[in-house]
């Protein structure tokens, strides 16, 4: 075995360089905010040192933590599946047609500007406080990235590619299939992702308002009991798992688009 095969590749020579790098502004935060909490500078029931915000997360994680975890990320999937499988779907169709565009995109350029907490009030009237409104609500926050993305994408294309697939009489299913989706997945995996983050921001909406169980009616729960480091440790499990659904979509995304050819200063260290 020669000393070349035992060198990494450069994909993971870069993440086992980023990583470290990554942990540095985190860490020292939360050096910073120990010492603060332990030195009295800092009051500890408004920012619990963070020591304590993690024995609270032992805590809960014996007494169901595990359960709000999952009773969140199962809203999370379902209302993300659900609106970027429709925003996809619309989104080509205005992109590859004028008259849709000029029918439907001036009402979702309406309806995008809308915050998200305007919509629980109607989500209620109209659905109750079961599940359904909850997940109306995350579908709504991940549809307008995705839309935005498959629009930009598909609108994006060169029209000398377009061209040259008339010239050899590809189909429409053809064409879409192998010229106007692959040229439009960099600005649609964007929009997944981005649709994925505001799924999760919608989410925690969905559930300080009604929910018996999620991270966000922990949120709400260490309000109502002025227990700061429950609110905390709510905050970093929605950090963490948002984070990770964000590397496994930016791998999908890697996976997806290993062909396109990085600008060289992305592969810097």
């Amino acid at each position: 075995m020669t000393t070349r095969s035992l060198d990494l590749p450069a994909p993971a020579r870069r993440l086992a360089l980023r990583v470290p790098l990554g942990l540095v502004l985190p860490g020292a935060l939360l050096l910073g905010a120990e010492a603060g909490a332990r030195s009295g500078v800092i009051p500890a029931n408004l920012l619990p040192a963070p020591s304590e915000v993690l024995r609270t997360v032992f805590y809960l994680a014996q007494n169901g933590l595990a359960a709000h975890v999952a009773a969140s990320s199962a809203r999370v999937l379902a209302g993300f599946a659900a609106g970027a499988s429709l925003a996809v779907l619309l989104g080509a169709a205005v992109a590859l047609s004028r008259r849709t565009e000029a029918l439907l995109d001036p009402t979702f350029q309406a309806l995008r500007a809308i915050p998200s907490l305007a919509w629980v009030p109607l989500l209620l009237l109209w659905f109750g406080i079961d599940e359904l409104p909850k997940l109306v609500l995350i579908a709504i926050g991940a549809f307008f990235p995705v839309y935005m993305g498959v629009v930009s994408g598909i609108g994006g294309v060169d029209r000398k590619l377009v061209e040259v697939a008339r010239l050899y009489q590809l189909s429409g299913v053809a064409l879409a299939r192998r010229v106007l989706l692959p040229a439009a997945l960099p600005p649609l995996t964007t929009g997944l992702r981005n649709g994925l983050s505001l799924a999760w921001m919608f989410m925690v909406a969905a559930e300080l308002i009604a929910a018996s169980r999620g991270l966000g009616y922990l949120l709400s729960d260490g309000r109502e009991t002025s227990r700061a480091d429950i609110v905390l440790a709510a905050i970093v499990l929605l950090a963490l798992l948002g984070k990770a659904s964000d590397s496994a979509m930016a791998l999908f995304e890697a996976r997806l688009l290993a062909w396109r050819d990085n600008h060289p200063g992305r592969g810097a260290a």
